[in-house]
């Protein structure tokens, strides 16, 4: 019985150290993001307490369309930490997604957080490529309502395939979780991967 304790004592704490692998959590109340410190941190340093406002921990404009006049026909409107100091630390964010009809957020990756996404108008065609070997495609088509995970760092996307504009909410597991939008990634590199690299893998390349 002992052994069988230690056992799963031991896988507790595994998952509890994956967990805190991502981002750990604070030691403090809040940790607000000086954008004006030149500190050099795995994150943000922090302001002040004392210089601490409530506006730190607030963002207005998710009300607001985002402009999908563009060639994808979509647009993010990301809260990070970039436009809310307050979830320094926390390990949590949010976007807003707007998609003109057929518009698409094409396929691209966030490295260092899982998302989770809520249809608020529209219909989206939704989907995840998992890794290698198996580079498997999982994909549903979602209406108002519906919800769909994209687990951490793996290739996702959202097309409208409705005839109307479509919106939705999406919180990711980080604050600053980042993206790579995997076309400008390999072919829009500042310098340029070489095409002979670049189109390896890629079938008739």
């Amino acid at each position: 019985m002992a052994k069988h304790v230690i056992i799963l004592s031991l896988v507790a704490l595994s998952f509890g150290l994956l967990a805190f692998a991502f981002e750990p959590s604070p030691l403090q109340d809040f940790c607000v993001a000086d954008s004006t410190s030149s500190a050099r941190v795995n994150g943000q340093p922090c302001k002040s307490p004392a210089l601490v406002q409530a506006s730190d921990f607030s963002f207005s404009g998710l009300h607001l369309p985002g402009n999908t006049s563009n060639p994808n026909g979509s647009k993010v409107t990301p809260v990070s930490v970039a436009q809310l100091p307050g979830l320094n630390t926390l390990g949590i964010s949010m976007v807003r997604i707007d998609y003109a009809p057929w518009g698409i957020n094409p396929p691209h990756t966030h490295p260092r957080a899982t998302e989770i996404l809520t249809v608020l108008e529209g219909t989206l065609q939704v989907g995840f490529v998992t890794s290698n070997p198996d580079n498997s495609l999982i994909t549903k088509t979602l209406q108002k309502g519906d919800v769909f995970v994209f687990p951490v760092g793996l290739i996702h996307f959202q097309h409208n395939v409705g005839t109307g504009n479509a919106v939705a909410i999406a919180a990711l597991s980080s604050q600053n979780p980042g993206v790579i939008t995997i076309a400008n990634a390999v072919f829009g590199s500042k310098p340029d991967v070489s095409s002979d690299i670049s189109c390896q893998g890629i079938p008739g390349g």
